[in-house]
């Protein structure tokens, strides 16, 4: 349970910002699934100085869990303890790095398509499978995000973060240590930015190319619901749909929550989920898939806050209606049906910070 002190406020302990301190905010909004509790105190910083500032000055027992567009999260219903930092606008510029190598520079709360559609519009090929990652270059740093064929790790020269005392460094490749939806990064440090290198490129062509990725995201995910992406990385040698399909799970549901009967690697949340309705989905059907194959999925989106309620009257307030508690799925949704040779090729890398 997140408890405040009984003699000072989370908010009245923190130093002072440029950016935007927020007592208890709703970050349901925030996330694409549209659920969870609150955040103890929400910090969106002006600038990369503004968030070194901060960091740098709190108190040392204030936990940090930095956000972005909240495309690959699941906030429990308990909320989240400390602050939540979320990465805006100040850190979302891209710039084209003149020179003979075709490069650009990323912020860290920058739209992966985004990215792509400047990478476009430069004439920078390599970089158009970004526009198939619905999340920010922060999160796919930090998850080694990737989709199509490649990921973050084929296109980065060079990342900037700050580390747990808010002092900067510059990470080579090498240095971030970046392999299959991991980053050697310690985990309380924060990406700001990124060199991207790419090839000199047909603006044409490439937009050729993010034309097709986004037929095939369209025809083969479920990209108009409320889903977090990719729910659990592909085991070695093999695709965590495919395990998923064949234990008996599209379509299973628990509350508010479902496997989606498109693509069965996506948990989609039907209106009315609690983020309990979709972890215990997502761990049952991990069960499932153990009891069927042996191999016991590891989850690609990240879970983070408390599972217990918060005891705060706009916690409450916020609650969305409570499905049932059970898990059940649609009776022809149980036999072993062959999925579309499409979705054998999707591979989501959807990702936050």
């Amino acid at each position: 349970m997140m408890a405040a002190s009984s003699h000072q406020k989370l908010i009245e302990r923190l130093p002072p910002v440029r950016g935007r301190l927020t007592e208890t905010a709703l970050l349901a909004p925030m996330t694409w699934f549209r659920v969870g509790g609150p955040a103890e105190v929400l910090f969106r910083p002006a600038d990369r100085d503004d968030l070194a500032a901060f960091v740098a000055a709190k108190p040392a027992d204030v936990p940090v869990t930095v956000i972005g567009v909240g495309s690959n999260l699941l906030v429990r219903d308990g909320g989240v303890p400390g602050v939540v930092i979320r990465l805006g606008r100040g850190f979302a510029d891209i710039t084209v790095v003149p020179g003979e190598t075709p490069r650009l520079v990323a912020g860290a709360g920058a739209l992966d398509v985004t990215v792509a559609l400047t990478a476009r519009d430069a004439g920078i090929a390599g970089l158009a499978f970004l526009s198939g990652i619905p999340g920010t270059i922060g999160g796919g740093l930090r998850m080694n995000a990737g989709a199509y064929g490649r990921e973050l790790k084929d296109v980065v020269e060079s990342a900037d973060a700050l580390d747990a005392s808010g002092a900067a460094h510059r990470l080579s490749l090498a240095e971030l240590g970046l392999a299959y939806r991991h980053s050697a990064v310690p985990e309380d440090w924060i990406f700001v930015s990124a060199m991207l290198r790419g090839t000199a490129g047909d603006p044409a062509a490439i937009a050729g190319e993010m034309s097709a990725i986004q037929a095939q995201r369209e025809a083969t995910q479920p990209i108009r619901t409320r889903t977090g992406g990719s729910t659990f990385a592909n085991p070695p040698g093999g695709k965590a749909w495919q395990l998923i399909d064949r234990a008996g799970c599209r379509g299973l549901k628990r509350g508010g929550a479902m496997v989606s009967e498109k693509h069965c690697n996506f948990l989609v949340n039907l209106g009315e989920a609690t983020a309990a309705d979709i972890e215990g989905l997502g761990e049952e059907v991990r069960r499932r898939v153990h009891d069927a194959s042996g191999v016991m999925l590891e989850w690609e989106i990240r879970r983070i806050g408390l599972s217990d309620d918060w005891p705060h009257p706009s916690r409450a307030a916020s609650r969305p209606p409570q499905g049932e508690d059970h898990i059940s799925a649609h009776p022809e949704m149980l036999a072993d049906r062959r999925a579309s040779k499409d979705e054998a090729g999707s591979d989501d890398g959807s990702n936050t910070q």
